[in-house]
């Protein structure tokens, strides 16, 4: 039950202990994000755990603007500016002198400024593949596909599914002295030390294609895209793919199979398709039960979890572009011809691994049918 906050002291040094006791607790609960959010007679704070927005407190209206003009200063934004969004970023130490990445964004509502502040830690965006969640076989897969010298992955899932940390894994993987390896991002969440990371600036026309384009005068190895949006950033990293480099993005789209339709609908030649990419990755994340109440208090959770759930698990399902996937590719096959094939070969669906987890207890089938159609 969300608690109601007045602060009485009238110093600017209760307003910025205020924000730091909810930082603290947003870390200490493992939130991805921290909603501050104004309405007409209070404003209500909300933290996002595990993929669910949970309401934590509600602060009387008076306070609402003190409290963002401190998170904006924390930020380095205009307190002056009200009326048009903002975004920025910080670095919060916890009382155990722990180091959090923050992006702030700010944006006027009919009541005062919304804030959300997303909550990055590098320990978490960056894990082993056999912390993923792919099963061994799709170990086997990917390990092989990320240290081919050529070709283009695509990492598909809709907001929120962690394809950010699959490619930050991958690219964890790949990092050596001896490989040239650089980033177009949007924003760059975590700072991976020996890799050159470009932040996306469309205010100033720096765009995906624009970074691709420098990147491929820069001799590299390995080039990841934070997302393939258009046609023009399509083209130019399956050039790059063709010509001896590593292509990793991502791309918005339900399934692995739709990946090959979505490139064909922004104008993507089959024959280039079929000929540059080597692995599609669709992804999701869902709930893990909690392992204290072993998913038992479904309703009000436990100590330790938020409704029976506590941290998420990734669910894959890989294709393999093989020289019949391939051929199907270039004669512009379906979704479902393309989907039909890749299950003759062993590739199970979302689905179906899914399935497979919750039969290990992990999960449960109620948080597959919210996560996965």
């Amino acid at each position: 039950m969300p608690t109601k906050i007045a602060l009485s002291e009238p110093e600017e040094n209760s307003v910025a202990k205020f924000a730091n006791q909810i930082l603290e607790d947003g870390i200490t609960k493992s939130a991805s994000d921290i909603h501050f959010e104004p309405y007409e007679n209070h404003s209500r704070i909300r933290f996002r755990i595990d993929g669910i927005l949970y309401e934590q407190a509600k602060v009387e209206k008076a306070l609402t603007p003190r409290l963002n003009t401190r998170l904006k200063i924390m930020a380095g934004l205009n307190i002056a500016e009200k009326r048009l969004p903002q975004d920025g970023r910080f670095t919060f130490h916890n009382p155990q002198k722990q180091k959090y990445d923050c992006r702030i964004s700010s944006c006027p509502t009919m009541f005062g400024e919304k804030i959300v502040i997303r909550i990055l830690n590098s320990k978490n965006s960056v894990l082993s593949i056999e912390q993923l969640g792919l099963d061994i076989d799709q170990q086997k897969i990917f390990q092989e596909k990320i240290f081919a010298p050529q070709g283009m992955i695509l990492v598909t899932g809709p907001t929120g599914s962690g394809k950010t940390v699959t490619l930050y894994t991958a690219l964890n993987q790949l990092n050596s002295a001896n490989k040239n390896i650089s980033t177009a991002e949007d924003p760059v969440e975590i700072i991976l030390p020996g890799i050159n990371q470009v932040e996306i600036n469309h205010k100033i026309g720096l765009t995906f294609a624009s970074a691709l384009k420098a990147f491929l005068r820069q001799d590299p190895d390995i080039i990841m895209l934070g997302e393939i949006r258009d046609l023009e950033t399509a083209q130019i990293a399956i050039q790059a793919a063709h010509t001896g480099h590593l292509v990793l993005a991502t791309l918005h789209t339900n399934n692995r199979a739709e990946s090959i339709n979505r490139l064909l609908n922004m104008g993507v030649k089959a024959y280039n398709i079929a000929t540059s990419l080597t692995l599609i990755i669709a992804q999701r994340l869902v709930r893990k039960l909690c392992k204290h109440c072993l998913g038992q208090n479904l309703e009000t959770g436990c100590t330790y979890c938020q409704d029976g759930y506590s941290g998420r698990l990734g669910i894959f399902e890989l294709l393999p572009i093989t020289k019949t996937i391939s051929k199907l590719i270039f004669e512009n096959a379906s979704t479902l011809a393309i989907e039909k094939e890749a299950q003759l070969i062993g590739m199970e669906t979302l689905k179906q691994i899914a399935l497979k987890k919750a039969k290990l207890g992990l999960t449960n089938s109620a948080e597959i049918n919210r996560v996965i159609e």
